[in-house]
This record gives structure tokens, C-alpha cells and sequence, in this order.
């Protein structure tokens, strides 16, 4: 924004604006999308229906447009000869703020912003070249930057005269096509600092306007260009576009912007072109900025329901929705859109079993309304699978445990540890469902083939049921697990389609097994004659059951001598076997089980890292907001050895403070809501001060005995939690 002494310097920009508006009386028709809509003009027309299915997240590329978007370039028109370099901006501004007279600094800014032609010849780095393809956008960066970082220290006719130029560039009458210079033009302008300050969001609404409506040739360019921003400007342009949403939706002063009814199109135009950012984003690995510096928290406090259900009901149809564009939306509020349907759905099915209880005249029995899962402690996975086989009509119902010669309610504690146990079970080595890496620290799908796949059918259905009743489960899976979860998100309904399969890289196997896709790494760069050193074929080998079977990775592939020029066919052919192919029927099976429960829409506004959230929590840590959130049983917060024990573990190391948690919780991840999701719980333990700490992790709770001083506190809990294998269940 601007600086402290310039925040009012366009209070009167309002009659600026009429009067440039005056002078271009004769300009069309003032209700055109490319005209500037001042303020008091009514019935200024809607933005049309700018959004690209929520489907189709792949962009085009310049081969595959249909051939209407392939309108011929126009001709570039002829640029004035501008040969001020960044160092002779420099001067010019040295030399007006040593003497105070600004007027070379003022002329270079009016002349340079004051069309698209102008702003091409300034920042160009070659006039004399067309600058056409998606590779360089040809503007010189570093002077842009430069004289971007200037403008907001010069006076406020120099800053007027850059928005007056502004304006006569949006002004103009457009005749056909776009040419690169314009695309260009908007790329440069998008960047201007001065439109952080909302007294220019009027002329800033109209620049997003004029791009939202561009072709989607031209937004191929921009997308490509604006990967090449850096990533501070990128940022900065990122932000500028979500603080424009924020305060149109929830406006500090009101006054301050034209009536919500007679701009309708500033929010849909800025998402838009914020989604041309996300585009770029999505284009480079590593991406640029991370992709939750996209979320927008104010969207949090809107109605996300009656969001979701008008892209329900109107899809993309002229009818604007967030949802169309989820990058946008945080995973806070994406988890209150899906529980709220998990909510709905819940209602609806146990509603339906009530009315069909009644209609046949049956006592209605409230344990109808929830699916309740009776287990056995000694055969908990066989009875856990025969209950959730038995019960495929309850699944979207509320869960209740119970366990079978066990008193006690279910309050969440119960379920809690139900999934604590079976989890704990299925994963074990000796169990042979999933094989742990060592050096990823995570689980993966054991290729090992069998007659029934029924019991990862309920990995996935367990999985399912902590989103549907926000557990936060104890799961190892790679990213690529749930990249493959989504593919695709909605269950297809021809039951021959394929499930589970999706592209995957070397990256996606080094998550897994860093060693072998090193390995493969390797022989991607090797110099040497792969054929004569490596002696190897398309063909891969595997141990099951103490035998070794051999798998072709294509048709005759023992035959086929891996060579330098086919090693990229073979390494992905390898990744693609042993991450889609050899387990095929197990994550089909783990698919259609998470699928089961939580078959959704809102599944659609998902990216992979979100369900991995959702499922398992996120590993960011915030010991300090655990401290606010605590609640006490036996203990004041202002007890001394409470006191003890928030020094000590605020001064842990992160490992420790993950120890810690999974003590106490059953996990080292937090919920998405924070740690005030946990309902973390200190309670006063009337042992002797010689026993350890205790924890309750069904119900997130430690018991703490009344240690007498900080160090054998310290002694006592870190023994405690790292030794804490096992539960005192007998």
C-alpha cells in the first residue's frame, strides 16, 4: 500500500475520474465490458459467465485449442522509439529528490503509462522483435520492478498521472483481437503497487474485467508469462488480488465503493484472473508460492453452503460461485462444506429409515439412526470388516462403537479408540496389507496378490469414516496415495472404468522409496553405454511369498535391451508398474472403500494435500496455541506445576513437542481446525510424583502428577513419551 503521509492523496479521484470520463464521451457505448463503468452509470452490464468447469483443471496448450481460439495474430502496430534505460531512471530520480523538481520523473511516468503502445516501448527488451510465443514475454523485468518500486515514492500528480494514463489505455476502443503488445500491457499493469490502495479499485476492477474477459488463447500467454514473475512479485500481485475479493465482499468503509448490485462482475473478474495465477503456479515444480497463499480466510465468514449448492444446482452457468474456483476457498472452510453435507447426508439417510420403520408399523428404536459397529477386542479386524459388509446402507450415518463385553457409552472416546486399535492392526508388518519404508517413514501398498482384496475395501471405508466423523487418524501414506484417491473424484458409473490410476513421476516414487528411484535417477544421467554396463531388459522382478516372479513392463519386454535412448520409456514404465500397475487390485479395493462413505461433489473442490489434511491432520505445530486452548481438571492454569510443564515444553525440541502430542492424542498431527480441535485436557493425577505421566488418548487427555520442581518434571515427561508404546488396556 501506500505510505502513511499518501493515503488520502486520491480522495478526489472520483471527480478525477469523471472528468476523463467527460472527455471520452464520443468512445462507444458505455455499457461495453471494455469501457470504463463509472460509478453513477446505471445498469452497467454483468461480467458473462467467465468459469471453466471444476472438471477440466488441465490448461490447454497452444496445440490442442479448438481451432475458434486460434484467431490469427494481428499485426503488432509500431512502437515509439523510448530509449530511457533503468539506470537513466535512477539518475532522473536521484537527481529530483536531491533539487525537488520532478518534472523529468514526471514526464518519463505520463509518457510511459499513458497507452499500451507506451508501455511496450518503455519496457520491451527488444522493440524490433515480436516477443510472440509462450517462452518469453519479452518485457525487461527488472525495469518494471524498478520503476514500480519508485512510483510510490514520488509526488501524487506523478502517481495521478500513472492512473490518468491507465485509464486512457482501458479507454481505448478495441477492434479486434488482442495483439502481444496489449497482453503485455496487462501483464506490466497487473503489477502496479498503487492498486493495493482501494481508492483505485474502481480503475483496478476494470483492468481485471478486460483480462477475465480475454480469449482463452490470450490467457494461455498469461499464464506462461506470469510464471517468469518472480516470486516476490508474484506474491505480491497474489495478495493484491485476494485483498481486492476480501474488501469488495466485507468493505472496511462502504462509502468508499459503488453499490454491490451495480459491480456484480469486480468479484467474478478478479477470481478469475487469480485463477490465471494458479494456473501459472501449477505449471513450475516447485511451485512458486505455496498453494494455500491462494486460500482467501474471509471467504470462512460468507454462507459456504448456499456456495456449494448453487454450483450444485447452476454448475458453470452464468451463476457465480467460489466453488468453481476451490483454489480459492482454505481447507477450513472446505471442511465445513463437507461435513455439512456428511450432515445432510446423515439426516437424510437415517430420516429414510425412520419413515420406512414406521410405515410398516415397527417400533421406531433410536440406534437406527447411527451405524453401530459391535467388535470384538480379540478379533477386531475380522469383526470390524463382517459389521461395515453388513451394514453398507448405514455407513453415512453417525458412528457409534461398542465393544463386546464392555459397559460404558460411546461418546467419542469409543470410537476414537476403535480406530486407534484397528488402525494400529492392519498396519503391523506381520499383517502384510502394507509395506513400511524405512527411509520415507511411510506406507505403501503391498503387491502381493491374493483371492480377496475385502480387507483393503475397509482401509479405505475406515479412512472414509474419519472424514465423514472428523477423526484424525495415524496414517504413513505418500502424497501420491492421495493424488491417486482422486482419480477420478467422483465414482464413474460404468463399473468396467479404471480407478486409482493417475500420472506419476520419479518424484512420486522418491516419496516412497528414495533408494531405487535414486537408482533410476541414475541411470538417467549415466554417460556411459546403458545397454553394455547395465545389461538390462523391460522386465522387472518381485518377491512374493519367498518367490521371485518376473513382470514385463511392455509387450515382449524380456526380449527388449534397455538403451540410452529408451531409458526414459523404461524408468517410466517402472514407476508407473510399481505405483499403478502391480497393485491395481488392492487400491481399487482401498478406493471403493473411502469412496463408499464418502461419496461426494465436494470431493471435487479437493486437491491431494487436502485430503491428506483432512485424513491425518497437518504436521504444523503451534505448541503456544495448544497452551491457550487447554483446559484444566485438578489443576489452575496458574499452578506451579503447570507452570512446569508449558516452560519445558515449550523449550522441546520439534520431535520432542511430536512425542508429546502422539502421547497424548494418539497422534503428532493437529486437526484442521488448529489445536483448539484437539480439546487437549491437563488433569491432576493423585499418584506419587515417582510414576510417569499418563495419557487418555481417546479423549486427548494427560495426567500430570504435581511434580515438585521443573527438572524432574522435564526427566519424568520426556521418559514418558518416549516410551510409549503400548496401551494399558489389561
Amino acid at each position: 500500500g501506500l505510505e502513511e503521509g499518501a493515503k488520502n492523496q486520491f480522495s478526489t479521484f472520483s471527480n478525477f475520474i469523471t472528468t476523463i470520463n467527460q472527455k471520452k464521451e464520443g468512445i462507444g457505448n458505455r455499457n461495453s465490458p471494455t469501457q470504463l463503468v463509472i460509478p453513477n452509470i446505471k445498469n452497467g452490464r454483468d461480467l458473462p459467465a467467465l468459469c471453466l468447469d471444476v472438471r477440466q483443471k488441465k490448461r490447454m496448450s497452444m496445440d490442442t485449442l479448438p481451432q475458434e481460439l486460434k484467431a490469427p495474430i494481428p499485426p503488432e502496430p509500431s512502437l515509439p522509439i523510448r530509449t530511457k534505460t533503468v539506470k537513466d531512471f535512477q539518475d532522473d530520480m536521484e537527481k529530483s529528490k536531491a533539487s525537488g523538481d520532478w518534472k523529468a520523473v514526471h514526464n518519463f511516468y505520463s509518457t510511459t503509462f499513458d497507452s499500451f503502445l507506451e508501455i511496450n516501448a518503455a519496457f520491451k527488451k527488444d522493440t524490433n522483435s515480436p516477443f510472440n510465443t509462450i517462452e518469453d514475454s519479452g518485457i525487461d523485468a527488472n525495469f518494471v520492478n524498478v520503476v514500480y518500486d519508485a512510483l510510490l515514492n514520488t509526488p501524487q500528480d506523478v502517481q495521478k498521472s500513472v492512473l490518468k494514463g491507465i485509464i486512457n489505455g482501458l479507454l481505448q476502443e478495441w477492434t479486434g483481437p488482442r495483439t502481444k503488445d496489449d497482453l503485455r500491457a496487462y501483464c506490466i499493469l497487473l503489477q502496479n503497487p498503487q492498486f493495493s490502495n482501494t481508492s483505485t479499485y474502481v480503475i483496478y476492477a476494470h483492468l481485471l474485467r478486460q483480462i477475465a474477459a480475454l480469449t482463452e488463447a490470450d490467457h494461455h500467454f498469461l499464464v506462461h508469462w506470469s510464471k517468469k514473475i518472480s516470486q516476490k512479485r508474484f506474491k505480491q500481485v497474489v495478495d493484491r488480488l485476494l485483498q481486492f475479493i476480501s474488501l469488495r465482499l466485507f468493505p472496511a468503509k462502504p462509502e468508499e465503493f459503488p453499490p454491490m448490485v451495480k459491480c456484480t462482475w469486480w468479484i467474478p473478474s478478479a477470481t478469475k484472473v487469480l485463477s490465471l495465477f494458479n494456473a501459472a503456479n501449477s505449471l513450475i515444480s516447485p511451485p512458486i508460492i505455496s498453494y494455500t497463499d491462494f486460500y482467501n480466510s474471509t471467504l470462512d465468514h460468507i454462507d459456504l453452503m448456499e456456495e456449494y449448492h448453487n454450483w450444485q444446482c447452476y454448475g458453470n452457468s452464468h451463476r457465480f460461485s467460489f466453488c468453481q474456483y476451490p483454489f480459492i476457498i482454505s481447507i477450513a472452510a472446505k471442511k465445513v462444506i463437507i461435513q455439512r453435507d456428511s450432515e445432510q447426508q446423515m439426516i437424510s439417510i437415517a430420516r429414510q429409515s425412520l419413515v420406512d420403520k414406521v410405515s410398516r408399523r415397527q417400533k421406531p428404536d433410536m440406534n437406527m439412526l447411527f451405524l453401530n459397529v459391535k467388535v470384538r477386542r480379540t478379533h477386531l479386524v475380522s469383526d470390524s470388516l463382517d459389521e461395515l459388509a453388513r451394514k453398507k446402507a448405514d455407513l453415512k450415518k453417525k458412528l457409534k462403537v461398542t465393544f463386546v463385553g464392555e459397559a460404558g457409552l460411546d461418546m467419542g472416546g469409543l470410537t476414537k479408540e476403535w480406530f486407534l486399535l484397528l488402525i494400529r492392526q492392519i498396519f503391523h508388518p506381520d499383517y502384510g496389507m502394507f509395506t513400511y519404508h524405512k527411509d520415507s517413514q511411510c506406507h505403501w501398498f503391498s503387491s502381493f496378490k491374493c483371492d480377496n482384496y475385502s480387507e483393503f475395501r475397509l482401509v479405505g471405508a475406515l479412512m472414509g469414516l474419519a472424514v465423514y466423523n472428523s477423526i484424525t487418524l495415524d496414517i504413513r501414506f505418500p502424497p501420491c496415495c492421495y493424488k491417486k484417491l482422486l482419480s477420478p473424484p467422483i465414482v464413474p458409473c460404468d463399473h468396467n472404468a479404471l480407478v486409482g490410476i493417475c500420472g506419476v513421476t520419479l518424484d512420486d516414487l522418491f516419496q516412497i522409496m528414495p533408494e531405487l528411484a535414486h537408482g533410476l535417477s541414475e541411470l538417467l544421467s549415466y554417460e556411459g553405454n546403458v545397454e553394455e554396463d547395465f545389461y538390462s531388459t523391460f522386465q522387472v522382478f518381485q518377491e512374493e511369498f519367498g518367490v521371485i516372479k518376473s513382470y514385463n513392463l511392455k509387450p515382449n519386454g524380456d526380449k527388449i535391451p534397455v538403451t540410452n535412448r529408451n531409458r526414459k520409456e523404461y524408468v517410466q514404465l517402472y514407476v508407473d508398474f510399481l505405483l499403478n500397475r502391480s497393485i491395481y487390485k488392492q487400491f481399487a479395493a482401498f478406493y471403493y472403500g473411502f469412496h463408499s462413505v464418502c461419496a461426494s461433489y465436494a470431493l471435487l473442490l479437493l486437491r491431494p494435500e487436502e485430503v491428506e489434511i483432512l485424513v491425518c491432520g497437518s504436521p504444523e505445530l503451534d505448541m503456544s496455541a495448544l497452551q491457550r486452548s487447554t483446559q484444566y481438571e485438578g489443576y489452575q492454569k496458574t499452578d506451579l506445576t503447570i507452570r512446569y510443564f508449558w516452560d519445558v515444553v515449550l523449550g522441546f525440541s520439534l520431535d520432542l513437542q511430536k512425542k508429546l502430542l502422539h502421547f497424548a492424542t494418539g497422534s503428532d498431527r493437529v486437526p484442521v481446525g488448529g489445536m483448539a480441535d484437539l480439546n487437549f485436557k491437563i488433569s491432576r493425577s493423585e499418584t506419587s510424583t515417582n510414576w510417569l505421566p499418563v495419557a487418555h488418548t481417546c479423549f486427548n487427555q494427560l495426567c500430570l502428577p504435581p511434580y515438585k520442581n521443573k527438572k524432574e518434571l522435564r526427566q519424568k515427561l520426556i521418559i514418558g513419551i518416549s516410551n510409549a508404546e503400548g496401551f494399558g488396556l489389561e
